[in-house]
């Protein structure tokens, strides 16, 4: 018996490996788009708050770059 495998095989099995973790990838990200929607106001909030980048960092695992950009973006 002879184990020939065709490129379509080859393909067919690298896409079934693929698309579990893909599509659980397109969920997450869908998912960080949703807590970066309800963050916004809270990092703002927070922000007027007195409370320091460096403890949102802590918090969020935003960069202070991000938070900045959002906090401008609120007070336009």
């Amino acid at each position: 018996m002879t184990d020939d495998v065709t490129p379509a095989d080859l393909r067919r099995q690298a896409e079934a490996a693929l698309t579990p973790v893909a599509q659980r990838r397109v969920r997450l990200l869908a998912e960080l788009e949703e807590c970066e929607t309800e963050l916004r106001p809270l990092v703002h909030r927070a922000v007027r708050a007195e409370v320091s980048y460096r403890r949102i960092t802590a918090l969020s695992g935003l960069s202070q770059t991000t938070i900045a950009k959002w906090v401008r973006q609120a007070e336009e």
